[in-house]
């Protein structure tokens, strides 16, 4: 299986890398050569343009930013579609709306390409040690194909449904995190006025029955939501969003409630000024 990989940020470099220390034939494209220069000392081929790298590869990996990103290196008269032969495989990994997923997948029905969303969570540790959380939507067989390229950087790998299942599932994912975000700098900001050391607090509560990946993400960035807000509060806005639309859509909200974890979600976006 020859590999194509585009997007090689934070997260998306070190899936790359494992890739590429699997032993899979690899091709990078990136807008930035800089992107390309920590893997110099390996086997990786580069492509000029998503075109090019598509027509030397089996199966295209996509780590890019947003649903445009996504749209403009696969649809774009230089994309990933015009390079592609039948029976090659886009896996979008990054996180976008689940329609975005579902249109890229019956354009590339009709050139005979097949479309799994596999976005991941985890983070780039996780990206490095292989243990990302890997949600898929799209064919079961083409999943089972994919697979053993999916398991160089993904532990677990779940197939979850039909094309939009994976997105579904991530965006439920970071709506939970951003709303245990907020109740975790509640709950910490509370200890304080209570003449709590919150540091102290901070760090006892990781090892208790309150303790998650929320909880311990704030207790690194200094207990408030400034920090991570400036990290990562663009993108958890995005997905927040994007679920809000999908929820809205479905007419899965009742006399505009929009549900006490959506709630907290928007209230922790609040907190971090976004």
């Amino acid at each position: 299986m020859r590999v194509g990989f585009i997007g090689l940020g934070s997260q998306g470099a070190p899936m790359a890398r494992r890739i590429v220390e699997a032993g899979f034939a690899t091709t990078l494209w990136a807008r930035r050569a800089a992107a390309l220069a920590p893997f110099a000392d390996t086997a990786v081929k580069t492509a000029d343009s998503p075109a090019e790298l598509a027509a030397v590869s089996d199966v295209v990996c996509l780590c890019v930013v947003d649903d445009a990103d996504v749209e403009q290196v696969t649809t774009a008269a230089d994309g990933v579609l015009a390079g592609l032969r039948a029976g090659g495989v886009v896996l979008v990994h990054s996180t976008v709306h689940p329609d975005t997923c579902r249109r890229l997948a019956e354009r590339a029905r009709a050139q005979g390409v097949s479309v799994l969303d596999a976005p991941v969570s985890g983070g780039a540790s996780a990206a490095e040690k292989g243990s990302l959380l890997v949600l898929v939507g799209g064919d079961p067989e083409v999943f089972a194909k994919c697979r053993p390229l999916l398991a160089t950087y993904g532990d677990p790998v779940a197939h979850l449904g039909p094309t939009g299942a994976g997105q579904l599932a991530k965006l439920l994912n970071n709506l939970l995190f951003t709303a245990q975000l907020g109740l975790a700098a509640d709950t910490l900001a509370l200890g304080t006025r209570l003449g709590l050391d919150r540091e102290a607090l901070g760090r006892i509560l990781t090892r208790g029955s309150a303790r998650s990946f929320a909880l311990e993400r704030l207790v690194d960035a200094g207990g408030g939501l400034e920090r991570l807000g400036a990290h990562a509060g663009g993108l958890l806005a995005k997905d927040v969003r994007l679920f809000a639309e999908i929820a809205e859509s479905a007419a899965r909200t009742d006399d505009g409630d929009q549900g006490p974890v959506r709630r907290a979600a928007r209230a922790a976006l609040d907190a971090m000024g976004l």
